[in-house]
């Protein structure tokens, strides 16, 4: 059964059904998913090309009503840690930024009611019209209490936010797509079929973005395939997801459980998003969260793009790169040909 499968993926307009990738998941050796799904990846994207890109994410506040059970960077409001950054510190990281290459920046922040939004709009014309850069910003449950603040429908934020300046919006907050799993990392978080609808609302209004899954905890197979089809029924709806990211739990608090995911899983579980989601263009693995090592791998096992260089990360451990001449020697050395690509995998540059 495991091999009809798996030679049924390479055949064109092939769809894996859930019981398929539930049974590649539980019982397929990674090595053959692997294999399949590079497969895949050069018959969808011909040229032997893998991409990177180069931005600079600003964590604006570090306080968040929603205080998931992993996290360690969220304050309460009247914490001595808290913060709200000012336009001026923001207008400064993007100077640092452009200086190192980055013509990008990633607006990520907490859930936090104190903000007026003047302020969003602010930042955005700064960043967009002042500074000449694009902006990828604000996760779904961001956007969907931005607007329950300020007593507006998500679509008319989501016209203000676009009018500003935004230009994507990321599949942050998703974790695992189970609302079993989504009570264990954080019941205040959205649920799973929300968090759906909020981004296809974002691709809907032409604010595209990418989509993840992280894993490692007490989560089973079964909802991650479930995490895979929600992922996967949005794209059909609203086609605005570029790149999925496969990454695992690091360890930043006592308060959620996390289990080491080993190597082959991690690239078993990258080769079956390439398989699963037919009808996302690019998968990207996680330097940042996996090492080098690993990731070089991944570009062997269905994964066509890299993200990395990221510029300042508070929230994670970064294990990845920080300049772009690493990134085209990594994936040069890794036996592909490098190129730059924006947040939205537009205006695609091959390197002199």
């Amino acid at each position: 059964m495991l091999d009809s499968i798996l030679e049924k993926t390479t055949a064109p307009n092939f769809r894996l059904t859930p019981a398929e990738g539930l049974e590649l998941l539980k019982n397929a050796h990674w090595k053959d998913v692997a294999e399949a799904a590079d497969k895949v990846r050069h018959a969808r994207l011909p040229g032997n090309r893998v991409g990177y890109t180069a931005f600079r994410i600003v964590n604006y506040t570090n306080v968040c009503e929603v205080t998931c059970s992993f996290c360690s960077f969220c304050r309460p409001a009247k914490s001595p840690e808290a913060y709200v950054l000012s336009i001026d510190e923001i207008r400064q990281k993007t100077i640092e930024a452009k200086a190192k290459g980055a013509d990008q920046i990633f607006l990520q922040g907490g859930v936090n009611k104190d903000i007026p939004l003047s302020y969003y709009t602010d930042v955005l014309k700064m960043l967009t019209r002042e500074m000449g850069v694009t902006v990828r910003g604000f996760s779904p449950v961001e956007l969907v209490r931005i607007a329950e603040f300020n007593n507006m429908p998500l679509e008319s934020l989501l016209d203000i936010f676009k009018e500003a300046g935004l230009s994507s919006v990321p599949g942050a907050g998703a974790e695992i797509l189970s609302d079993r799993m989504r009570a264990l990392l954080s019941p205040r978080k959205l649920p799973a079929q929300q968090w759906c609808d909020t981004l296809a609302a974002c691709h809907k209004k032409g604010l595209p973005g990418s989509a993840n899954i992280v894993f490692g905890s007490v989560e089973t197979p079964e909802e991650i395939i479930e995490h895979l089809e929600c992922v996967r029924k949005t794209q059909d709806i609203a086609h605005g997801f570029k790149s999925f990211v496969v990454w695992t739990f690091q360890p930043q608090t006592d308060k959620f459980p996390i289990r080491h995911v080993t190597g082959e899983e991690y690239l078993k579980l990258l080769a079956l998003s390439r398989l699963y989601l037919d009808n996302v263009p690019h998968i990207e693995v996680s330097l940042l969260g996996m090492g080098l090592e690993l990731g070089a791998q991944g570009l062997h096992a269905g994964a066509d793009d890299i993200n990395s260089i990221v510029i300042e990360e508070n929230v994670l451990k970064n294990h990845g790169l920080t300049t772009i001449e690493q990134a085209e020697k990594f994936i040069l050395d890794a036996g592909f040909t490098p190129y730059r690509r924006d947040l939205n995998f537009s205006n695609e540059k091959t390197p002199v």
